[in-house]
């Protein structure tokens, strides 16, 4: 394993640290000398191009080292570039991963018979802008539900599914409940509705119902009461247009968005792959069949998925996978990610956990990058194709190309992340899904 830098190397990335380091902040961002080795062996026109500016495209890493001991227990290890808790960055999509471990959790401690994450639900409506929801034809019932949301929102990123997931949990439970658990800077504010502050206050009425469609549980509608800290501001950019497509010269105000750190992310995904890594306080509280679910569910491929069918020429295998995001579109058959992306605003983040099953190998890998070069938001021209993936894609393989070369005491047995995916019917010639808001 590298521990040192060379002189040789040092002279490679002595910019990197210095520009590392001048971020203005709250608090100095932190880099790894580990990071800086792996990530000087990228070699593109677009990866050195973002080293040597991580500031600008506001860049974070975090690279999670596991090593096993003889009895197969993973310890972690996290290093860093250029992380700052303090500095923001949007977390898009992202947010649909807590939102899926809050909602399972909400099932079992509801510990209503026959309520689970399959059972059929209908939303209704109380307060201004609220959709009623009554069918969802992408599932197996023809009815929503919290698994369905769930496949929906790992498989593809559809939005919708984060809405309903956030209107079952309620504003104030899913702060509270995180906040709980020890992730103390972060605040989930908004559903992808374009509220108003005041309407992602409101949650909407649920039912849920018998297989032959009778009601037999219902959760009333909510109001968050419980203010946010929003001292902070959080501006970015130099303009933005307007809902009105008018442009506003003066920087785009994210203080009342959702924030999440990045290693909050990770520290999530860890404590549901594994529980026993984390305190307990820090646990989703999870049955064994929901977790089985949660792991098959973020790192399954839409190909393989019956129930939602989606087009997989356009929603191709890696999809979601950023790290592993090339020209073919292809993922190697020894790896699977277990893993979440979110993308907007410029901003593209994954949060992964890495497996190669045939090299047996295991890492875990989160980074965001901004890559908005006009400083227009909502303008619709971020470079998410020619500098943001590509750059994913490029440090996703440096990191894999290290862990193949790194020597570990004890290989993992990875027994308990082989997962039986399901199969596309080639029988099955339902109209495929191409169009989705995601």
């Amino acid at each position: 394993m590298l521990n040192f830098v060379t002189s040789h190397m040092l002279k490679k990335i002595l910019p990197y640290i210095v520009l590392c380091f001048t971020s203005s902040s709250y608090a100095q961002p932190k880099t790894d000398s580990l990071l800086l080795q792996i990530l000087g062996r990228t070699s593109s026109s677009i990866s050195k191009m973002v080293l040597q500016n991580p500031t600008n495209y506001r860049l974070q890493m975090i690279y999670t080292q596991i090593n096993r001991d003889k009895q197969n227990i993973p310890s972690f290890n996290n290093f860093y570039f250029n992380y700052d808790a303090e500095s923001y960055y949007n977390p898009a999509s992202m947010v649909k991963m807590p939102l899926a471990f809050l909602s399972l959790e909400k099932l079992n401690q509801l510990n209503q018979p026959g309520l689970n994450k399959y059972t059929r639900m209908q939303y209704d409506s109380n307060y201004v802008g609220q959709k009623p929801l009554i069918r969802d034809s992408t599932s197996e019932t023809g009815y929503p539900s919290i698994g369905n949301f769930i496949k929906r929102a790992f498989l593809i990123s559809e939005n919708d599914p984060y809405n309903r997931m956030y209107q079952f949990m309620g504003q104030e439970a899913i702060n509270a409940s995180l906040h709980q658990k020890g992730y103390k800077r972060l605040r989930i504010t908004r559903q992808f509705m374009g509220f108003t502050e005041e309407q992602n206050r409101h949650t909407n009425p649920i039912k849920f119902l018998t297989d032959d469609g009778k009601p037999f549980f219902e959760q009333a509608a909510a109001y968050n009461t419980i203010p946010f800290d929003f001292n902070r501001q959080f501006l970015l950019g130099k303009g933005y247009l307007n809902k009105n497509d008018s442009l506003i010269n003066e920087p785009f105000d994210f203080t009342k968005h959702n924030y999440i750190p990045l290693e909050d992310f990770q520290q999530m995904l860890q404590s549901v792959l594994f529980p026993l890594s984390v305190p307990e306080k820090q646990r989703f509280d999870l049955e064994k069949n929901d977790r089985d679910f949660l792991l098959k569910f973020l790192s399954q491929y839409p190909s393989e998925t019956s129930y939602p069918k989606y087009n997989d020429s356009i929603f191709y295998n890696s999809y979601v996978k950023f790290f592993f995001l090339d020209s073919t579109h292809k993922m190697p058959s020894n790896i699977r990610v277990f893993n979440k992306v979110g993308w907007a605003y410029g901003f593209l983040t994954d949060v992964s956990y890495v497996i190669d099953l045939k090299n047996k190998i295991e890492y875990m890998l989160a980074a965001t990058i901004y890559v908005n070069k006009d400083e227009i938001l909502n303008d619709d021209k971020y470079e998410f194709e020619s500098v943001g993936q590509p750059f994913l894609n490029e440090a996703g393989k440096a990191f894999y190309n290290y862990e193949l070369k790194r020597e570990r005491k004890y290989r993992p047995n990875l027994e308990a992340f082989k997962i039986k995916y399901d199969k596309r019917n080639p029988a099955d010639h339902r109209t495929d899904i191409k169009v989705v808001d995601n």
